[in-house]
C-alpha cells in the first residue's frame, strides 16, 4: 500500500499539471482514474525500487518522500506544460496582431484566451491525444524512476536550470509558429501608416482594420496545419528525447 501511495504522489501530481487533463474540461473523476489505473499499472514495475525506501521508514522519512514524489510528479508535468503555455501566449499575441484578440474563445485549462489561442491549443492537445505522444509521456514517467530516484528530492538547481532551458526552447518554437502573423502584422501596420502619411484626410486605419483581419484569417487557412505540424513534432522530439 505505500508502494502504491509513492507511486500515485508521483504520477497524480504530473497529470494535475499535464494540458488536457489538467484543466477542468475533463471531470475530477476521470482524471482520478486515470491517476489510479496507472499508478495499479507502474506498481509491479518499479516495486522493488520503491519498497526499499518505504521499508522500515519511519513516519517522518515517510513524510519526505511523499513531499519528494509530489515534487517530482508536479516537475514533470510543469515541464511540458510549459510548451502549451508557450503557445497560448504567442498566439495570444498574434490574435491581438491580426485584431482577433477581441473574439472571446473557450476556456482552456481554466485560462481564458482569444479565439485564434484557443483554436491553436485545442488542436494541439487533440494532435498530442491522435499522434499518441501521450504514451512517451508514459513512458518517460517509468523512465523518471531511473533517473530520479523515489522518495529523495532532485537537486532545485538542475530542476531550475531545466525550466529555464525549457521555457527557452518551448518558446522559439511557439515564436516560430507564431512568426507569419508576426511578420504579416508589422508589414501590413508598415503599408498603412505610408498609406495613411500620403492621405492624411482619410481614417485609413479604420478602413484597413477589415482587410488586415481578413488577410489574416487568409494566412490562418493557408499555414495552420503546417504551424500546428512543426509544434508537434518539436514536442514529440522532446518528449522522446528527455
Amino acid at each position: 500500500m505505500l508502494v502504491a501511495m509513492l507511486v500515485f504522489c508521483r504520477i497524480g501530481a504530473c497529470l494535475m499539471l499535464l494540458p488536457g487533463l489538467g484543466g477542468r474540461n475533463v471531470p475530477m473523476q476521470v482524471r482520478l482514474f486515470i491517476a489510479v489505473a496507472l499508478s495499479l499499472a507502474f506498481v509491479p514495475i518499479v516495486y522493488g525500487v520503491v519498497a526499499a525506501k518505504v521499508e522500515h521508514a519511519t513516519i517522518a522519512r515517510l513524510a519526505g518522500a511523499i513531499v519528494a514524489e509530489l515534487l517530482t510528479g508536479a516537475l514533470l508535468g510543469f515541464l511540458v506544460r510549459i510548451y502549451i503555455a508557450a503557445l497560448e501566449t504567442l498566439m495570444n499575441f498574434a490574435a491581438q496582431a491580426i485584431g482577433l484578440a477581441g473574439i472571446a474563445g473557450m476556456s482552456v485549462d481554466d485560462v481564458s484566451l482569444p479565439s485564434l489561442a484557443t483554436l491553436f491549443s485545442f488542436s494541439a492537445i487533440a494532435l498530442i491525444f491522435i499522434g499518441d505522444l501521450h504514451l512517451e509521456l508514459v513512458r518517460g514517467l517509468l523512465d523518471s524512476y531511473r533517473r530520479l530516484p523515489p522518495g529523495e528530492l532532485f537537486g532545485f538547481g538542475a530542476a531550475l536550470a531545466s525550466v529555464v532551458d525549457q521555457f527557452t526552447e518551448s518558446f522559439l518554437v511557439a515564436l516560430r509558429v507564431a512568426s507569419p502573423f508576426v511578420l504579416y502584422s508589422i508589414g501590413m501596420n508598415l503599408a498603412v501608416g505610408l498609406i495613411n502619411k500620403f492621405t492624411p484626410q482619410i481614417a485609413v486605419y479604420f478602413i484597413a482594420t477589415p482587410f488586415i483581419m481578413a488577410g489574416g484569417l487568409l494566412l490562418l487557412y493557408l499555414g495552420m496545419s503546417q504551424f500546428l505540424s512543426l509544434f508537434v513534432m518539436a514536442l514529440g522530439n522532446w518528449l522522446r528525447t528527455h
